[in-house]
């Protein structure tokens, strides 16, 4: 095997480079694994229109991507659990394992995690990555490299249920049907829910949002979104409400739309910090709110659920709607950007 590899660089907000960088030797913990398909996040678009996500400063040059699939070549020597060739899914942050927060096992709060593609550590968009062998996880022979890099963002929508206290037979909401909006109806029709209500502006994301367990749509462009919510649940209103969109008028449409003793889940995060809520609802009818940061134990629910999906009649493939190579890495960002209503789930195949 050659000792460099190609890898697609961000040298500053819209340049991207694809060079030769030096393959990664893996620790004795770790394994080396060769890439295979990695999602284009939303994250890795705000990095490269502007260099920043909220605290998290691009400094120097790095490698975005930390969706990602492939297939294990080399091991560490105290790697025990993994062998070379076994086709795996990552979970892109590791963590330290000996913080409160590890040790309680909300280890996406530990203040020392090394998370793929968040400044300063580089990500997956290149031929090859070497990772802690605890944050690697083995998929079935079934399913595509493809499906396997879906574990990432559906662990965000796993952790939003879990936060939320899903019950089966609840009616949720989600406000915005982009990817995690969309992988997160997939959880809540996977764990129970009556009704999956999707919420968007965009016809087109709302159909396609009825293949991946949405029951009922709401079109803000021409539907009062309070109307179809009382319409569709009888006039009880919606038990979960999730907000993916990043938008702080959504975040007021959640709380408007949850009955009193209801629960809504904070997904997305707004461009401004501040947002306006009325504490009257909030206070008045008991309403819990949650917060949701990445994800903590999620990833073999997630590779189970994504082999639940073709049994539910749920074919994730529905949502990876552009493909791109390495090599055209600058071109899959541009059209994530250029055509935001169309470009669902944007793949690259290194």
């Amino acid at each position: 095997m050659s000792k460099h590899m190609k890898a697609a660089i961000l040298l500053e907000p819209g340049k991207i480079e694809l060079q030769n960088r030096n393959i990664p030797i893996p620790a004795s913990d770790e394994v080396l694994i060769k890439v295979q398909s990695v999602g284009l996040c939303g994250s890795d678009v705000h990095y490269y229109q502007h260099g920043r996500i909220g605290n998290f400063i691009v400094e120097k040059p790095i490698i975005l991507g930390h969706e990602s699939s492939g297939e294990i070549v080399e091991i560490g020597s105290e790697v025990k659990h993994l062998k070379i060739g076994q086709r795996v899914t990552v979970e892109p942050g590791v963590t330290c394992g000996v913080c409160e927060y590890c040790k309680s096992g909300k280890y996406n709060l530990c203040p020392e995690v090394k998370f793929l593609a968040t400044p300063p550590y580089d990500g997956a968009f290149c031929e090859y990555i070497a990772i802690r062998s605890d944050f690697v996880f083995p998929i079935p022979d079934e399913m595509s490299f493809d499906e396997a890099a879906m574990a990432e963002p559906i662990s965000v929508g796993i952790h939003a249920m879990r936060r939320g206290r899903l019950q089966v037979g609840e009616t949720v909401v989600i406000m915005g049907m982009g990817p995690i909006g969309m992988l997160s109806a997939v959880v809540a029709h996977l764990s129970g829910a009556n009704k999956v209500i999707g919420v968007d502006f965009e016809e087109s994301r709302l159909e396609l949002s009825k293949k991946m367990g949405v029951t009922d749509t709401v079109n803000l462009k021409n539907e009062n979104l309070a109307e179809r919510i009382s319409e569709i649940t009888g006039g009880k209103n919606v038990d979960l409400a999730l907000e993916t969109a990043g938008n702080a008028k959504a975040l007021q449409s959640a709380l408007t739309s949850v009955k009193r003793g209801g629960r809504v889940v904070v997904v997305g995060l707004p461009p401004e910090d501040i947002a306006t809520l009325n504490i009257n609802e909030i206070v008045g009818g008991e309403i819990d709110i949650f917060g949701v940061f990445r994800y903590s134990n999620t990833y073999q629910t997630a590779i189970d659920m994504i082999s639940q999906c073709k049994v539910a009649g749920i074919d994730l493939k529905n949502m990876m709607t552009h493909y791109y190579s390495l090599d055209e890495t600058k071109e899959a960002f541009e059209k994530a950007i250029s055509d935001r209503t169309n470009a669902i789930k944007v793949m690259i195949r290194p």
